[in-house]
């Protein structure tokens, strides 16, 4: 009778001889199976149980940290795309820009809005059903030889969404930062139609507005030292007054109040189980109310 064998292989490559366990489910394992624990080594298997019952690190909001700032990145690459859309196509800005309510003439000419308009010419914006608008023309930008700033428009934006951008993202998450971005988007574009809906706008500023708002919150929630951001709001503020004579000061004033608002909602929420449900209902509740706005404006001037 020959004697049993007391060669010990790995238990994921049989051919390969071993001698060292996991110190988790205590099977041999071979140097290609080997992975670093705390203490000794651990199997591939192992090693994704463990890391499927450690609780995953949250901010302070409830939002998963996350150390690259995506959705700012992700949003600056949909902004300058379609920018050149823009430069390859011109009439995308009158297509997609935000406007309220106007008349596109038989000539081919945009036309101040009014209700009772002559024959050939048709209603467009918002009041024509192309709702799409209140955001879309938060993705446009002035084309460069147009308007006070030109080129300056997007380069001013993307500037302020970069150096803004990364720092609220890693503070809410990225769910809640993008809710935090497209309410304000469209709390800016209301505000517009309801203020001045025979004005065409376009730019990321009442967005970019609601995260300056959202870094003022956050950073009193979190403790931070409010001189340098004291400043930083004092800036955003003189532009706004600024920016009344040269840009629509309705998106950037919509887009700061949205944005202050659904930033105040997340980080006051209850620290519980309920804290998500709040939130969520928060920004719910804002985005039905700029819903109602704007369709009573519509229906009003219709």
């Amino acid at each position: 009778m020959e004697p049993e064998s007391t060669v010990t292989t790995c238990y994921r490559h049989p051919k390969v001889e071993s001698h060292v366990r996991c110190t988790r489910c205590d099977r041999y394992i071979c140097p290609d199976c080997m992975r670093e624990a705390a203490v000794g080594h651990q199997c591939p298997e192992c090693v994704q149980e463990g890391a499927r019952s450690v609780r995953q690190a949250r901010t302070v909001v409830g939002g998963r940290i996350s150390a690259t700032p995506v959705v700012t990145y992700v949003l600056i690459a949909l902004n300058v795309l379609a920018y050149v859309g823009e430069l390859v196509r011109p009439a995308i800005v009158d297509r997609f820009e935000m406007l309220g309510a106007g008349l596109a003439g038989p000539d081919g000419g945009h036309y101040v809005w009014q209700a009772t308009y002559p024959a050939g010419f048709q209603p467009e914006g918002v009041v024509d059903g192309e709702w799409y608008r209140l955001l879309t023309g938060a993705f446009l930008h002035l084309p460069p030889t147009e308007g006070t700033f030109g080129i300056l428009h997007i380069v001013m934006n993307m500037a302020s969404l970069w150096n803004l951008g990364r720092v609220v993202e890693t503070q809410l998450g990225r769910v809640r930062y993008l809710a935090l971005y497209l309410l304000s988007a469209l709390g800016g574009s209301v505000l517009v139609l309801l203020l001045a809906p025979e004005t065409p706008t376009v730019g990321a500023s009442g967005a970019i507005f609601g995260v300056g708002a959202a870094y003022y919150v956050m950073a009193r929630r979190l403790g931070a030292d409010m001189n340098a951001v004291n400043r930083f709001m004092a800036g955003l503020l003189l532009w706004l007054l600024i920016s009344a004579g040269l840009t629509s000061w309705q998106g950037h004033l919509g887009g700061l109040l949205a944005g202050g608002v659904v930033t105040l909602a997340l980080a006051y929420a209850p620290r519980d189980r309920r804290r998500t449900t709040v939130q969520a209902g928060a920004c719910l509740a804002l985005l039905a109310l700029l819903v109602v706005l704007a369709v009573w404006k519509v229906t009003a001037l219709a």
